[in-house]
C-alpha cells in the first residue's frame, strides 16, 4: 500500500436498506451458495499467496522479482480457463533494481552480524569494505559543516529518528464492534470551502519540507566529502526495520553513495559505542544490479466473457498492486491482495458462473512509487485526470474493487463518498454478516489504487480489513513474509470480493457514480 498519498477527509453515512427489486437483480442465493463453498472448502489462495512470495520473491518496481510475478500470473490466470491474460505495457516508469549480494557485520570491538539490507535504487559497494564508522547528527544546516574532513573513507551512521520503546499493547487486533459501528453512523459532512491550512498544519508541512531539504544537503555533504557507505534506519523494533528508495528510480538518476537500512537496535548500538569513544569497525558488502534495457512498466490483465447480449461490452474490475518492496517478499503488501483477487476469479470460474457483464482482474505494477500502474491505466483506457477527457471506455466501467490492507479478514467496504451504493453493498453483504463482513461506510480512505479510480469519476472502491500487524510489523519491513497470512483470513476475503464482483456484473444497472471531478491540470503522471 502507497503511503505517500493525501488520505481524503473521513466520512460515513447510516444506511438503510430498501428491496431487492429497486437494486435492479435479484440476488442469486443459490450461486452465493456455491461461491461460499468453493471459496471456504476448496480454496487456493494459500498456494497462490506462496507463489507470490516464497517462489517469485521481492517485486520491486522493475527488478527480476516482479517480472517473474508477471509471468506467473499471467499463466496462472490463463490455465484457471480467464481469456486475454496479458502483460500490458502502460508507460515509461524507468530502471528496474535488483540486489544479487548483501552482508553487513560489526567487526570492532567484537564480531556480530547485523541485521540491514540495501535501499531500494542504491549502487554496489566497490567489492567488500572493512571501514571505521563516523556518527553523524545534524539538526540545521549549520550542524554540517563540523563534519568537513572527518568522513573520508569512512562508513558514515545515521541517527535513529524513532526509537524502539517498550510498549504492553499486542502488535495485531482486529476492528471492535465499536469501530465498525462508529464507521457506520458518521454522518458524511457537507462539502466545505477550501480552507486556508491552520497555522498549526502550516506549521508542520514547513517544517516537514525543512526537514527534507536537511536530509538532502547532508547526503549531498557526505558523498562529497568522500564517505565509502552509509548506515541509516527509518525505525521499527525487535530487530524489525522499514524500508524505502535510496535513490530515484529515474533513467538519469544522480549517483548516490551505497546506502544500507539497518534495525534500529543495531543502529542504536553502534552509535553508543562510538559516541562513547569506543572504535567501532565495519564489514560490508553490497552487490545491486541497474536494469535499464527495458524502462517500461507493466500491469498483467486477464477477462471472464461477459454473456448478455446487451451488457457484456461493460466490465466489472477487481484488482491489487503486486509489486512490493525488498527487504521481504512482500506477502501482506501486497500479494495477499493480488491472492484474493486471483482467486475470487478462480472461485467465479470453478462455480461456473455466466456474468452478464464481462470481469477484467488487474494486477498493477509501481503502486509503491505512485500508483502508477493504476493511474496510467486508467488514464490510458478512461480519463486522464489532468484534462478530463473521456474515452470511450469510461462509460463501460461498471465498478471497480480493491484489496490492499494487508491480510486481515474483509469487515466491509468503504463507499468513498458515494451515497448511492450504500444501499447496493449493505445488501450485497448481507449473505456474509456470519463471516463478520456486514459494515458500510461512506468514509473515504486513501493510498491504494482505487483512488486512480475515483480520480476520474469512476465507481472506485476498497474494502474494509482487520489491521491484524500491518500497521505494526509487516507494511514496508523486512518481517512481511508468507508467516504473517492467515488462511482463514484470505478465505473469508475472497469470498466476499468474489459476490461482490458476480453481483455488480449480473446487475441490471451499473452502479451509481459521483458527479465527474474538475480537471486537475497539475496531475502527475
Amino acid at each position: 500500500m502507497n503511503t505517500f498519498r493525501l488520505i481524503a477527509l473521513a466520512g460515513s453515512l447510516a444506511v438503510t436498506v430498501p428491496v431487492l427489486a429497486q437494486q435492479g437483480t435479484k440476488a442469486d442465493a443459490a450461486t452465493l451458495a456455491k461461491i461460499k463453498d468453493e471459496g471456504l472448502n476448496r480454496s487456493k489462495v494459500m498456494e497462490t499467496a506462496f507463489y507470490l512470495t516464497d517462489v517469485c520473491g521481492p517485486r520491486l518496481a522493475g527488478s527480476d522479482g516482479l517480472s517473474r510475478a508477471n509471468e506467473w500470473t499471467k499463466k496462472q490466470l490463463t490455465d484457471w480457463g480467464l481469456t486475454k491474460a496479458n502483460i500490458e505495457p502502460w508507460g515509461t516508469f524507468g530502471r528496474g533494481w535488483d540486489i544479487e549480494k548483501s552482508y553487513v557485520a560489526m567487526t570492532a570491538p567484537y564480531y556480530h552480524t547485523l541485521i540491514g539490507a540495501p535501499k531500494a535504487w542504491t549502487p554496489s559497494t566497490n567489492g567488500a569494505l572493512k571501514k571505521r564508522v563516523v556518527v553523524v547528527k545534524a539538526a540545521t544546516e549549520a550542524d554540517l559543516a563540523k563534519y568537513q574532513g572527518q568522513l573520508r573513507n569512512k562508513i558514515v551512521l545515521f541517527d535513529v529518528p524513532n526509537p524502539p520503546k517498550t510498549t504492553f499493547e499486542a502488535d495485531a487486533r482486529r476492528h471492535s464492534d465499536e469501530e465498525l459501528a462508529k464507521m457506520a453512523d458518521y454522518k458524511l459532512a457537507a462539502p466545505a470551502a477550501a480552507a486556508t491550512p491552520a497555522p498549526a498544519d502550516a506549521e508542520r508541512m514547513a517544517a516537514r519540507r525543512a526537514q527534507f531539504a536537511l536530509r538532502a544537503k547532508l547526503a549531498d555533504m557526505v558523498q562529497s566529502e568522500g564517505a565509502a557507505a552509509i548506515l541509516s534506519t527509518r525505525g521499527g523494533s525487535h530487530g524489525t526495520f522499514f524500508t524505502s528508495n535510496g535513490a530515484p528510480f529515474a533513467a538519469d538518476a544522480k549517483p548516490v553513495l551505497p546506502e544500507l537500512e539497518m534495525a534500529p537496535e543495531d543502529q542504536l548500538r553502534l552509535i553508543r559505542l562510538a559516541e562513547a569513544g569506543v572504535p567501532v569497525e565495519i564489514e560490508l558488502e553490497t552487490r545491486t544490479r541497474f536494469q535499464i534495457q527495458d524502462l517500461k512498466g507493466y500491469n498483467v490483465v486477464a477477462e471472464i466473457p461477459g454473456t448478455d447480449k446487451k451488457l457484456k461490452s461493460e466490465v466489472v474490475m477487481l484488482g491489487g498492486h503486486l509489486d512490493s518492496w525488498h527487504a521481504a517478499t512482500g506477502a501482506t503488501d501486497n500479494a495477499a491482495g493480488c491472492a484474493i483477487m486471483m482467486e475470487a476469479v478462480r472461485i467465479l470460474k470453478a462455480t461456473g458462473v455466466q456474468p452478464r457483464r464481462t470481469i477484467r482482474i488487474a494486477l498493477w505494477g509501481a503502486e509503491e512509487q505512485g500508483l502508477f500502474g493504476s493511474r496510467n491505466y486508467v488514464k490510458n483506457h478512461f480519463a486522464d485526470p489532468a484534462t478530463m477527457k473521456l474515452l470511450p471506455e469510461h462509460e463501460k466501467l461498471a465498478a471497480y474493487f480493491n484489496l490492499d490492507n494487508g491480510a486481515g479478514k474483509i469487515r466491509g467496504i468503504y463507499a468513498q463518498g458515494n451515497e448511492a451504493v450504500a444501499s447496493i453493498f449493505q445488501d450485497w453483504l448481507k449473505p456474509f454478516a456470519d463471516l463478520g463482513a456486514s459494515t458500510v461506510t461512506l468514509r473515504n480512505t486513501g493510498g491504494t489504487d482505487h483512488l486512480s479510480f475515483d480520480a476520474v469519476g469512476l465507481p472506485g472502491f476498497q474494502f474494509i480489513q482487520d489491521p491484524l500487524d500491518y500497521n505494526t510489523r509487516t507494511h514496508h519491513t523486512n518481517m512481511d513474509t508468507y508467516e504473517r497470512l492467515p488462511a482463514d483470513d484470505l478465505k473469508q476475503a475472497s469470498v466476499v470480493v468474489a459476490s461482490f464482483v458476480y453481483q455488480a456484473a449480473m446487475r441490471d444497472a451499473k452502479l451509481p457514480r459521483k458527479p465527474l471531478p474538475a480537471a486537475k491540470p497539475d496531475t502527475k503522471s
